[in-house]
């Protein structure tokens, strides 16, 4: 059985500087960064063998490579058309799995180190994790309160997903495009995925912050592991009526099922949950008074580690 700071651990799993200086820097050497001109910084974290991948494709001419210091940079030319089209041609090649199962047409933003409001360019999804840059997402939580106590609306993946295909989800999730403001992808999600009419979403539907992490994926999110995902999701609450009931709409999810708070905490703890979905719960039971300093003895470093600084520019 996982404790909750194991849950923590799972998620937020790229190391900490202060735990451990060394480790961490070891850790850091087998990454490459990834840079756009302009910028003052690294925009993403690249593995190393995802960059000796890029390297035998005719990749590799439309960069500014310094090996010394193990770092990336689109060359001469639009970086938003390089990268698109080094993205095509490995995809093309069949290179990377996750470009294979995953290709979306969606994009994902990149924001400037100096004006972190100014996006800088844009990315395909899939590729993402490969260049290692900083991703958005929200993630809504919707409960009934009953004469027996809170229940939660759960729902299952469907097992044919990209990623994390069967696991267990928040009740509504999905990833912010490039352009795309956190509650109108929230309206849109629920419609597509749960059956939840628009004029009770913008009627019920409570922002409630953010939760940040930085995952390393593993084998069970599909295609490649070892590569970073720096991600922050924006955090919604939604109190419904019993009468009320969420219905998959499209084919991402399987069936829903309406869980007491114990339940929930049952499966969490059996790990079925998809990792940053168990995050955003547990912050869901840090703001409802469910998770506190009397129940939890990792409940202050819970709470940190659930807003983690981003080593990235954010929006």
């Amino acid at each position: 059985m996982k404790s909750n700071l194991d849950l923590i651990n799972e998620s937020d799993s790229f190391p900490y500087y202060e735990d451990n200086p060394g480790k961490y820097i070891k850790f850091r050497s087998s990454y490459w960064e990834f840079h756009l001109r302009g910028g003052s910084g690294p925009h993403g974290y690249m593995p190393q063998y995802v960059f000796e991948r890029f390297a035998e494709m005719p990749w590799v001419n439309a960069w500014d490579i310094d090996f010394s210091k193990k770092t990336l940079t689109p060359g001469p030319g639009r970086q938003e058309d390089i990268i698109r089209e080094e993205l095509e041609q490995a995809k093309k090649k069949g290179v990377f799995e996750v470009l294979n199962r995953g290709w979306r047409n969606e994009l994902y933003p990149i924001y400037g180190h100096n004006d972190p409001s100014e996006k800088i360019i844009s990315m395909e999804r899939a590729g993402s994790a490969l260049f290692g840059i900083n991703s958005y997402g929200v993630h809504m939580t919707v409960f009934v309160n009953t004469p027996e106590g809170m229940k939660i609306w759960v729902p299952r993946r469907a097992k044919n997903k990209q990623t994390y295909g069967g696991y267990l989800d928040n009740t509504v999730a999905g990833g912010l495009s490039t352009g795309e403001q956190p509650f109108e992808c929230m309206i849109r999600e629920c419609a597509e995925e749960a059956s939840l009419p628009e004029a009770l979403v913008r009627s019920n539907a409570k922002p409630c912050g953010t939760v940040s992490y930085i995952h390393i994926r593993d084998e069970r999110a599909g295609g490649e592991t070892g590569l970073v995902q720096p991600e922050c999701q924006h955090v919604y609450d939604m109190e419904i009526g019993a009468d009320v009931i969420p219905k998959p709409c499209d084919d991402e999810v399987e069936s829903f099922y309406l869980w007491t708070v114990e339940e929930v905490q049952e499966a969490l703890a059996k790990g079925q949950f998809k990792p940053n979905c168990a995050l955003v719960l547990l912050d869901f039971f840090v703001r409802h008074g469910i998770l506190t300093g009397d129940n939890e003895p990792d409940y202050v470093e819970i709470v940190s580690r659930l807003h983690r600084k981003l080593p990235f520019p954010t929006s």
